[in-house]
């Protein structure tokens, strides 16, 4: 019998665009997610720890991998894990101040997971500098013990059809999103914030993704944090809305 999990993706945007007044919206929407493997990207690891805020709000004692940025010190991914055994966790450099990070985790039934996160190199024209961060990715992961399932979030800063996007798929991953809604979203960034500072870098996208491959299967995916402040619509949790899925692994 297959085993089910949620899992998760969100941009943080880190303490930049309205910190102070978002947080407790971000909080909320993270407690409402209650997701069990969480990838994050643009976490602050500053005085004030994002992965450590998040992970209080899942309950009991998830286990939190950092993968700080070697351009950026403070900054980075993080992976929250609520389920399983962590058996590994490791670190490439993908250059360009970017990382990816993995999690090899032991499920109820004998299963092994693969968990990993990553945020790629992020100017609008820079599609063969991802093209090629994925394909690195992708030699990285084949080059893994073998695990039941595989599954492998982030913002990949590349739309649908994005020589990147198409790398995952020739790498033999599947987009959760399009698995179970037969496309993608139309927009993962911007949620509609307002903020001095703010990224207009691009035009207003699908960039976040869950991907999938192996014995694991969408479904159920949504995205959350889509909500605006109730007191004023140009506030939201982050720059980028969370995508989430349910996935059965087995």
């Amino acid at each position: 019998m297959a085993l089910r999990l949620r899992v998760a993706t969100w941009n943080l945007r880190n303490i930049a665009d309205r910190w102070a007044e978002r947080k407790p919206l971000l909080l909320a929407a993270f407690r409402e997610l209650a997701p069990e493997l969480c990838g994050l990207q643009e976490v602050a690891f500053g005085t004030e720890r994002q992965d450590d805020a998040l992970a209080a709000e899942l309950g009991g004692h998830p286990r939190q991998f950092a993968a700080e940025s070697p351009r950026f010190p403070g900054f980075g991914n993080a992976i929250l894990a609520a389920c399983g055994e962590v058996l590994a966790h490791e670190v490439v450099d993908l250059g360009f101040g970017r990382t990816a990070q993995r999690v090899l985790v032991a499920l109820p039934g004998g299963l092994a997971l693969w968990f990993a996160n990553t945020h790629l190199h992020h100017p609008p024209d820079a599609r063969a500098e991802r093209e090629g961060q994925v394909k690195r990715l992708l030699a990285w992961l084949d080059a893994a013990p073998q695990a039941d399932a595989e599954v492998f979030v982030g913002d990949f800063n590349a739309p649908p059809g994005e020589p990147a996007y198409r790398a995952m798929e020739a790498g033999g991953f599947r987009s959760a999103y399009r698995e179970v809604h037969g496309a993608e979203p139309a927009v993962t960034w911007p949620s509609g914030i307002v903020a001095e500072g703010m990224d207009t870098d691009g035009d207003p996208a699908c960039l976040d993704y869950i991907w999938l491959r192996g014995r694991a299967a969408a479904t159920r995916a949504w995205l959350h944090g889509t909500t605006p402040a109730p007191w004023d619509p140009t506030l939201y949790p982050s720059d980028h809305f969370a995508v989430a899925a349910e996935v059965a692994v087995g």
